[in-house]
Parts: C-alpha cells; structure tokens; sequence
C-alpha cells in the first residue's frame, strides 16, 4: 500500500459530492455542512476533501488525465476502441463533426461530465475557504498555508475549464447559493485570466517554499509554475473569434522570471532517464512539480484512489489485459520521432517516409528514442520489459485503428501499482500535472517570445541530452537496441546553420510535441499558438488517405477552439449562460 501524505480519499464525515447533475446545486447529500465543520481538525478535513476533488473522475468524464480532449483531438492520437461508435462521443471529438451543444455526452458523461466535475472540484475548495477563513492563526497555524493551498487547486481547475470552454462563469468563497445562481458565464476573457491568475499569485504569497513529509500538497514553486503556465497562455491575446492577435511581452517577461525561480531553487531537477516519469516507483521524483497522489488497497473506496481516467486505454488481446485498446498514437506523431542525419528533427519532411514495422528496427530508419518510450511498437520491449514483446494481436481493431500501441499511462498487469476493476484497470501510480520539463520548456517559449532566442537553446538542449541518454530500459532480451536511436542537441552552425527566433521557436513547439506526445498538451499548444486550425487540417488531408474513418474529419477555425458550453447548464440557468461561438 502507498503511504502518500495526503491519503485521496472522501472520509463519510466530509463528502461534500454533487448529487445533483446540475453543479450550481451543491447541497450535500446528508452530510455534515462546513458550518458544522469549525474544529481546526474538520476544517483541515475540508481542505484534505477538496485535495480529492481534483481526482475525482473516471474515464467517462475526466479532470486528470485530458487524452480524450488534447491528444484525441490532436494530431497525436486516434480514438481507437472497438469501432467508430465505440463511446461516440470521442469519435465525434476527433473529427470535429456534429459537435454541438447537446449531442455529445451529457449529464456525467462526456464533457458535460467534466464541467460538472471540475465546479464540484471548486465547490470544495470554496467550501474549505470559507471554514478557514472562520478560524485564526492561533487556532490553526496551518491556517495560511491551507488557503493557499486551495487558492493553488482551484485556479488549477479554472485553468482546465478556461482551456477546456474559454467562456465559463467564475465565482468565489464570497458568494453565497443564491448569488452563485446569477453568476453568468460572459467576463472577458482577459478578466478570467486574471482571475485564474490571482488564485495561484495568492498560493505563491501564502506557501511555504517546501512542505517536508507531504509531497502531495502544493508549495510556493508549484504555485509559480502554474502561475507562470497561466500567463503562457494568456499571453497569446486572443481576439472574439478565437484569433490570435498578438503576445503580450510584458506576461512572456513574467513566465521568465516566475520559471527562473522554480528552475534556480534547487528543489527540481530532470529525471536521469525519461522513463521514470512513467513508471512506479518514481513517484514524487525530483522531476514532479505537482502531482495528483493515488493509493491502492488503502481502504478508502473499492480498489483504493486509483487513477482510472485512463483505464480504457489498455490493450484488448494482451494476455495480461482484455479491454479497451483506446488511445491509439497517429501515423503522423510515430512519424514525427523521425530525425535527420545529424540526429535532429526533420521539421519539413517528417511525414514523407511513414514509419513502419519494418523500418522500426535496429538497421532501419533513425529515430528519437521517445518513440519506444511513448508508443508500442511489434516486436519492442512494452512498458520496459524486454519478455513482453508489443504484438499486433494485441490490438482490438487492428483494420481501423491498428499499427501501434500507447505506453506512457499504462503500467504492467504485474505492478503492485495495478489493479482490475470490472472490465477496467487502474494504478497507483501519480499523475503529474507539472513537471520540470514543462517548466524548462515553459521558460524556453518565453525567452524565445522575448526576442532571446540564445537564452533557450541550453534549455531545449537539456531535454534533447536527456532524451539522448534515455535508453539504458528500452533494450531487447538479447541487449540490443530495437530502434536506430539516433538524437543529438542542437549545435548552431555544426548540425543546424542558424539559431534565430523562428528556429528557435520550430525548435520549440517541436519539442513540446515530442516530449510530452499522448499526454495531452498538444492540441492547447495548437490552439494557443494559433495554428490549430491549419495543423490539423493538413494532418487529415494525409491522415485520410491512410485512415477512412476519418474521411469527415476537419476543422472548423473560430468554433472548434473550444468545446460548447453544456446544453444542459445553459437550460439550468434558464438562459443566463451564453453559448459559444459556432453552437
């Protein structure tokens, strides 16, 4: 059993769960109400309670993992499962097609079911808020650092929102039921922003620099790289329709200074290899920034707080497995691990060559090592184990979505981590949120961005050293490599005649591609970059002629940005809420 310090998990005395399918009425189900809750003990029981609503979601709706809403809906990934109508909704997600506000999911299903889960989240970081700010210092002198902490977790879920639906209505501790129900979804976007940006500048005053013994609760550096991730995104200006309009140099210059912060204390550092970050054991590595904690078998729920919102991702016909085969990595991103002669990516030509079974060999084609990293490949070792071989039988639709398999979210049936639940399978093992790759990168963008393109290249060749020197795990039974692992840093006038900003910033989005590839991020990096629409409209123009589950799938720029806002919520308020653009 895990012993994390903050055990996720919803003790009777302090469920405050939604009931209700409609967030805005949060009443408990025949709870205890935070009025009831005024001991420094109970209230800490509130703030432990709203450390568990950020967890507290399951493949069909997920706040944790986002691979339905930003890898699905990249150029990453494809849906996979049992068919094209295997979970509709997520078909309907990767093409972009008939996604209105009423015919994707609903209720708790779909992204309705993450609207709701998300406010229930924020419903008990406001809840805990205002118990503590019943008590003082002297009675709770953890007082402080508690609400800081829920500043930290509830800006992280308006932060999801905001990515998620862009136009979201926001309100506080201060508000009561009644002026909640008023609350309409219509403040600019800047002002949301800055809203989600006040919570985490609150959590960087009120935390401590480190919290010794509880690695799973927020500190002052996560609560700057949040912020800072924050800022990131805001400064891409946005226009009404989506556009991007501009970068905010002053916000770039803030992302600068927060990250250098983070990256100068001395409490992170990058994992020797690029597996441990996948893999138990590692959990709260000098790497994790924040993590979302699980257990297994602690005696809290069914199975323990396991993180399951990736449990359909596990292959159908491997003998350890049985269900579901989701998630699948797109021709286009195993193409796009592909280097050049001198072991960089070939930013223009990737996706010439396709990689293949037969060009993914030791004698084949040269590759990132991240590929065996992050996709199942026949006949590589799966999940680091050189006895299990990835095999095709593995695959549950092999016609439509087969070739490849995912690796990072899944962990091997023999893991003390894993446990079966029904047709469906969890792990204990954390999930990060931030991590210092992020954090170098996110520094990176913005030296970039600032016309300091030189002051990035050590940081993108970090991640690019580490990769480099990631393969000691990925080697076959008899020692041998399965790939042509071929990667080097980036030497201006050596191996790449220039490093200006445009390079650089190729370099970059490039980079983010493939060090964080099926973990979510990339269509959040599209959309915020502005290149959403013509990246994914020319990766299906290609994709369709490989896939014809796809033949309908495009991209409609100025709607697709972001999901509708849930027909049902816009219903509840009767009208207050606004729809978004093009629904």
């Amino acid at each position: 059993m895990r012993t994390n310090s903050i055990k996720i998990f919803i003790a009777a005395l302090i469920v405050l769960s939604m009931g209700c399918k409609k967030y805005l009425d949060y009443k408990p189900q025949g709870y205890l109400s935070a009025s009831d809750l005024s001991t420094p003990t109970a209230v800490d029981g509130l703030a432990t309670a709203a450390y568990a609503g950020i967890a507290n979601d399951w493949w069909d709706a997920p706040i944790t993992s986002m691979w339905e809403y930003g890898s699905v809906r990249s150029d990453d990934a494809y849906k996979g499962g049992g068919d094209i109508g295997d979970q509709q909704q997520m078909d309907k997600y990767e093409q972009f097609y008939l996604l209105n506000s009423s015919n994707n999911g609903a209720g708790d299903f779909g992204f309705p079911g993450t609207w709701i889960r998300a406010y229930s989240a924020i419903s008990r970081c406001n809840t805990a808020l205002r118990a503590l700010n019943g008590l003082t210092d002297a009675q709770f002198p953890q007082r402080k650092t508690r609400i800081g902490e829920m500043h930290f977790l509830r800006g992280h879920m308006f932060f999801l929102l905001k990515v998620l639906f862009r136009n979201i209505p926001w309100f506080d501790e201060t508000l009561t039921n009644d002026q909640i129900l008023k609350v309409s979804n219509t403040m600019s976007n800047d002002s949301l922003w800055l809203k989600i940006e006040a919570d985490f500048q609150e959590a960087v005053n009120d935390l401590p620099p480190t919290q010794p013994g509880q690695p799973g609760r927020a500190n002052k550096y996560s609560a700057e790289a949040y912020l800072a991730k924050a800022l990131l995104y805001h400064a891409y200006t946005q226009d009404d329709q989506y556009n991007v309009t501009g970068i905010d140099q002053a916000k770039m210059q803030q992302v600068i200074t927060l990250t250098n912060d983070v990256i100068t204390s001395g409490n992170y550092a990058l994992n020797p290899d690029f597996a441990f970050n996948f893999l138990d054991g590692h959990d709260n590595s000098p790497e994790s920034v924040f993590a979302i904690q699980y257990s297994i078998n602690d005696g809290t729920v069914i199975g323990g707080r396991l993180s399951m919102s990736t449990s359909l991702n596990y292959f159908a016909g491997a003998p350890q497995y049985g269900c579901c085969a989701f998630h699948i990595p797109s021709q286009e991103l195993v193409n796009s691990f592909g280097t050049d002669a001198n072991g960089l990516p070939k930013f223009t030509t990737f996706n010439d060559a396709v990689l293949t079974d037969d060009s993914l060999k030791p004698a084949g084609a040269r590759v990132d090592p991240r590929i065996d990293h992050t996709v199942g490949i026949q006949g590589h070792p799966f999940k680091y184990n050189a006895a299990l071989p990835y095999d095709h039988s593995w695959e549950r639709l092999a016609g439509v979505y087969g070739g490849f398999g995912t690796m990072k979210e899944l962990q091997l049936a023999t893991c003390a981590c894993f446990k079966k639940l029904g047709p469906f399978y969890g792990t204990s093992v954390n999930m990060d949120i931030i991590r210092f790759d992020d954090v170098l990168l996110m520094n990176a963008e913005a030296q970039i961005q600032t016309g300091n393109p030189a002051a990035a290249l050590p940081l993108i060749n970090q991640i690019r050293a580490r990769a480099a020197n990631s393969t000691g795990l990925l080697k076959k039974a008899d020692g041998t490599f399965p790939s042509n692992y071929k990667i080097d840093i980036y030497k201006p006038g050596v191996n790449i005649p220039v490093w200006d900003q445009a390079t650089a910033l190729t370099a970059l989005q490039w980079e983010r591609r493939l060090e964080f590839a099926m973990e979510s991020p990339r269509f959040f990096d599209l959309v915020r970059w502005g290149i959403a629409a013509e990246t994914l409209n020319g990766y299906f123009a290609i994709e369709k002629t490989r896939h014809p589950f796809l033949s309908s799938a495009h991209f409609t720029k100025n709607q697709h940005e972001y999901f509708p806002i849930p027909q049902e919520q816009i219903t509840f308020t009767n009208g207050l809420y606004q729809q978004n653009k093009g629904y």
